[in-house]
């Protein structure tokens, strides 16, 4: 055992070492020693932090030090056998978790600290490690009897294998689809870098060194940074219907159909939300977020719905008169939408988006967003590849600094696709959290997973405007992440950030991709290093706006079938989820969705990903990151001095204090007031 990657790791996962074989070996000699302590913790259960929650914290940070990287590595390096031994291991994970938060003793021992002299001495971050506590034993089953307890057990297990089965359905049926474009004439429309990507695809997938950009054959798969371009450019129409019925029915039947899986997770979380004693599971939701009443998030939603609904309309119609100008005879199905509205985006704005790519190098990218950090929030990042394991050989490995020298935190970048075992999509997760033990502070390290267009010969990595957005997205929610200044292992970071408030310091960086000196040093070219043409800058600045209110519009119907599905929906009377799709897709759709659209099937955020009945949150959290960047824009973007002395104020309260403060006094700390949503209306070009 002392020779297993996933034990005795005193620093970094040491990643080039694990196998599958590691991880139940790794949790049959680790779980036993957790068990041992726990009992012994039970058995004494001292209403004090030292003699409860600092223990207990240790316990758990032990165990994420060996079961953080084989999850992270299910994510980004996926094998049958890791999926194998992922599994397993997950269900004894998911019992031994079970126990700890549903132990009496140790719930009775927080109620006292709570409630006795003991919390006078707390400073206020232990008091919100411990109401966290708290609340989570409370929504684990603690307060149940017996037979309810084992209910819920079972339930609950029930629900990670369900939630786990349907991640894994997404993936391989994603993996599963190929359309083999031939012939020159299929592949017409299609920018350079699809082309690339697809012939690479096309000789990973089947084997073939032949496949070429110039010449195919091009494979298009139903990963986003595929069928979004596709559908976008491809002047095939009958190829854009069939890969965006493909893209629309993901997962929805066959072997990896999760039509079943759905109805079954919305059945458990209901009856897991009436076991705790709640009406519905959107209220065992809120109890842990910001917004905690329901009838709240769905007058914001109407409310966003009502402010953008005739512009919506507008754009359709725009929409439609420019297909029809351009020579369109047929009348606009959804298939047609993301190309037309690529077709008048060019018109408008003047310029392709594919035209931006060679100006925006990852490499040079990076540079610009690191010299940001370091002007808003005085660190210093640095290249430490080779300082850290790595799971693929693309894996970078950086170091930040603050002013003075002292490190502060790492971080990984995974950057670019891995159709064959890596998830879609881009995020951040935590590999080591920020804790003070015994004097000494831990640093963070976060990862940062994108999945980009890779170098191929001698063209380096090159990004749209969007996934430059995405980059400073995910960079964001890695600042909370490193920033901190909390000890606690609870609090520290994102740990204990109210899940709708978390998304506010990621969509906040986005907002620096549209000023224009920091633009300025992205957007070079990676060939001559000429700076991006001055005409652009202005078009990248309408862009922001460019048909924002049909965006907001699919954003709102997104968080209103999440809601509708955890609150109104009964999963035991036999309806189909399908119906609330379309039934909130009337008041929400432009474009009703065709009969066969099953996107639910695949929309791993809600059913797999930790936002259900909280996708809301995406927007709720915009309104405070716009209003967070309107400060900036209220004293001067072109001040240095004013810009310092606020993204300063910003690391000191949003970045610093994390799960430490509850997110709207963090906020005023910010801001000195509430949050409005004058800032994100504004910015999305739709008025107050």
């Amino acid at each position: 055992m002392a020779n297993n990657p996933l034990l005795n790791n005193p620093a970094l996962p040491r990643f080039s070492e694990i196998s599958p074989e590691h991880v139940e070996a790794a949790l049959d000699e680790l779980l036993p020693q957790l068990s041992r302590e726990f009992q012994t913790l039970e058995k004494k259960a001292e209403p004090s932090w030292e003699g409860l929650i600092e223990p207990l914290c240790q316990l758990e940070e032990t165990l994420n030090l060996c079961w953080s990287p084989v999850a992270h590595l299910n994510s980004v390096a996926n094998s049958s056998a890791l999926r194998k031994s992922y599994q397993t291991g997950q269900k004894k994970v998911v019992d031994f978790s079970l126990r700890l938060s549903q132990s009496r003793p140790l719930y009775d021992a927080l109620l006292k600290m709570q409630n006795g002299s003991v919390w006078e001495t707390l400073d206020e971050s232990q008091r919100r490690c411990i109401q966290g506590r708290a609340l989570h034993a409370k929504l684990a089953g603690v307060g149940l009897e017996a037979k309810a307890k084992e209910d819920f057990i079972a339930l609950s297990k029930g629900l990670s294998e369900l939630e786990t089965q349907f991640s894994n359905n997404v993936l391989d049926a994603t993996k599963a689809y190929a359309l083999v474009l031939k012939d020159k004439k299929d592949s017409e429309g299609l920018p350079e870098s699809l082309l690339k990507v697809s012939a690479q695809n096309f000789k990973r997938r089947f084997d073939e060194r032949k496949a070429t950009q110039e010449r195919g054959p091009w494979l298009i798969t139903l990963e986003s940074a595929v069928v979004i371009p596709f559908l976008e450019n491809s002047k095939r129409r009958d190829l854009r219907e069939q890969v965006y019925r493909a893209y629309i029915t993901r997962a929805s039947d066959g072997s990896y159909d999760n039509t079943p899986l759905m109805s079954q997770i919305l059945q458990k979380r209901q009856t897991l939300a009436r076991i705790l004693g709640y009406e519905r599971y959107a209220d065992v939701s809120l109890a842990a977020k910001m917004v905690q009443s329901v009838d709240t998030v769905l007058k914001f939603e109407e409310d966003l719905r009502v402010a953008v609904w005739e512009r919506g309309k507008a754009e359709l119609e725009e929409l439609r008169a420019f297909a029809r100008e351009a020579g369109e005879s047929e009348e606009l199905r959804h298939w047609d939408l993301a190309y037309w509205a690529k077709r008048l985006q060019e018109h408008v704005l003047g310029f392709k988006e594919e035209e931006l790519r060679p100006y925006f190098s990852l490499d040079r990218v990076l540079e610009g967003l690191f010299t940001l950090a370091k002007e808003l929030f005085a660190v210093r990042i640095e290249n430490a590849d080779g300082q850290a394991p790595v799971w693929h050989k693309d894996v970078r490995f950086f170091k930040m600094f603050d002013g003075g020298g002292q490190h502060l935190a790492s971080f990984y970048l995974d950057p670019f696709s891995r159709p064959e075992n890596k998830r879609g999509g881009a995020w951040m997760n935590e590999c080591l959290s920020r804790v003070e033990k015994k004097g000494k502070i831990t640093s963070p390290v976060a990862y940062l997973v994108c999945n980009f267009t890779p170098p191929a010969g001698d063209t380096p990595s090159l990004l749209t405007f969007q996934e430059v957005l995405t980059l400073f997205h995910e960079f964001g929610h890695g600042l909370q992440h490193m920033l901190t200044k909390v000890r606690y292992y609870d609090v520290s970071g994102i740990r204990g950030v109210e899940w709708d408030a978390v998304e506010l310091p990621s969509q906040f960086m986005e907002n620096w991709c549209y000023h224009r000196p920091t633009l300025e040093r992205l957007a070079r070219h990676y060939k001559t290093g000429e700076v991006l043409p001055e005409e652009y800058f202005a078009k990248l600045a309408r862009e922001k706006t460019f048909r924002a209110a049909s965006q907001t519009l699919r954003q709102i119907q997104f968080a209103l079938i999440d809601l509708k599905l955890h609150t109104e929906f009964d999963p035991f009377s036999g309806r189909s989820v399908f119906d609330v799709q379309k039934e909130v897709a009337l008041r929400t759709s432009l474009l009703p969705p065709l009969e066969e659209d099953r996107f639910l099937c695949s929309f791993s955020h809600i059913f797999a990903g930790g936002y259900a009945a909280g996708y809301y949150g995406y927007k709720w959290a915009e309104v405070m990151s716009a209003d967070a960047f309107a400060a900036f824009e209220e004293e001067d973007l072109d001040d240095e001095q004013a810009v310092r002395t606020i993204g300063l104020r910003f690391r000191n309260t949003i970045l610093a204090k994390g799960g430490g403060r509850h997110p709207l006094e963090v906020f005023i700390d910010f801001r000195g007031r509430e949050p409005m949503p004058d800032a994100l209306l504004r910015h999305l070009g739709l008025g107050a």
